[in-house]
């Protein structure tokens, strides 16, 4: 395989194999199929408003989102569950994300983790119902705090991320972000950190080029291993395929590669319409000499805008409806994501964080913010008792320029 001749794709996700009871199933896959749907969408509209190399989770967002979404009343809930596809009723909904997030937990030979926390105005009355069922579905701890001293607030905040992303992400919420009409900050974090089943020799890695675009040409670490790897050819993405799986055959990493030099947009707009599942289904086993760059990509977005499009529009206005919360009007005020990843000889490291900040309604403004580059994926694979598996995104970007 000429890994550097073609400008290739990775986005980072993760999936499981685990054994469930037959009652267990049904809520943790229709989360699935929803989030897997959030994440194809979320990706496109991420992808449209930057530029460069990208590392995004969608899985973040999405558990985060929905843990707001479940204090959601109205057409806000109603604009929640379209947009993160949520199963009905709501208590498979929860069940879902609660059977996901202990699934994501459950990786023994590599290193996945996925908290929540809720940090909370000293002066909110919340809803007990809501703090249970965080607490209960969604794995989440909760801290009172004094957003007034916003430095301090920031600073407590950002020392939680850092602490669950083994200090890869952070400064997450800055204190301008805060103020003394915030009532809450809502935060997940995800880390992982994998080994290659089959690793790369360091002493092989060597500078070969690498096609930025069709006039630009530059010379790149690039790892290389000859082994048997999952491959198949995508005829409608124009484009081929290896997975890379880590330690313990429970997590992958899945490479697209466009057959075209400048062919990434193309694949990264078909994509939407495609099934991880059913691309990994087309694969067999060959013998591959790979090439892979080595790269590091760290990004941070306000996703705002991208929400609102996406259909998320009464969140953000004084329209919201979050009387699941609290008797306070509130409204999303911002949505913040970070994310890293590292790919090297030894394996892969990444993480992420987003943090949604709400304020009470008098304090609400409105904001408006004007060999090829490749994608990647890690997946993890989650399967029931009948075989059928799954593909969960957890981490998803490009990179144009290692």
């Amino acid at each position: 395989m000429d890994g550097l001749s073609k400008s290739f794709w990775l986005v980072a996700f993760a999936l499981a194999t685990m054994s469930m009871a037959e009652t267990d199933v049904e809520p943790l896959h229709a989360v699935i199929e929803g989030t897997n749907q959030f994440s194809s969408l979320f990706f496109q509209y991420v992808v449209g408003d930057n530029s460069g190399n990208l590392i995004t989770s969608p899985l973040s967002a999405d558990v985060v989102l929905a843990m707001v979404g479940f204090g959601a009343g109205g057409n806000t809930e109603a604009q929640f569950r379209k947009v993160l596809s949520l199963p009905t009723p709501s208590n498979l909904a929860a069940t879902g994300y609660q059977a996901l997030i202990d699934n994501l937990s459950s990786v023994k030979d590599n290193i996945l983790t996925l908290a929540n926390k809720i940090f909370i105005a000293e002066s909110l009355d919340i809803n007990p119902s809501y703090k249970k069922l965080t607490e209960v579905y969604f794995r989440s701890a909760s801290e009172s705090i004094n957003f007034v001293e916003s430095t301090k607030a920031s600073e407590t905040i950002n020392t939680w991320v850092e602490k669950n992303t083994n200090n890869l992400i952070k400064n997450l919420i800055t204190p301008d972000m805060l103020n003394a009409g915030t009532r809450l900050v809502l935060v997940n974090a995800v880390y992982f950190k994998g080994q290659w089943l089959h690793k790369f020799d360091a002493e092989l890695t060597m500078d070969m080029p690498f096609h930025v675009n069709k006039d630009t040409v530059k010379n790149v670490p690039t790892m290389y291993r000859e082994g048997y790897y999952k491959y198949g050819e995508l005829p409608d993405l124009n484009a081929r395929f290896v997975v890379l799986p880590y330690k313990g055959n429970e997590l992958s990493m899945l490479i697209i590669l466009p057959n075209e030099i400048e062919g990434l947009l193309d694949v990264q707009k078909k994509l939407q319409n495609v099934s991880l599942t059913n691309i990994l289904n087309q694969g067999i086993k060959e013998e591959i000499r790979l090439h892979l760059p080595k790269f590091k990509v760290e990004s941070k977005m306000i996703l705002n805008k991208n929400l609102i499009e996406m259909g998320l529009s009464d969140a953000f206005t004084a329209s919201a409806n979050f009387s699941g919360i609290s008797n306070e009007n509130l409204a999303i005020d911002t949505v913040v994501q970070k994310a890293f990843i590292e790919v090297n000889e030894e394996g892969t490291e990444a993480a992420a964080a987003t943090g949604i900040v709400m304020l009470k309604m008098s304090y609400y403004k409105t904001y408006f913010t004007i060999s090829r580059p490749f994608v990647y994926y890690i997946v993890r694979n989650i399967s029931d008792k009948k075989g059928n598996d799954n593909i969960l995104p957890i981490f998803s970007g490009y990179v144009e320029e290692p």
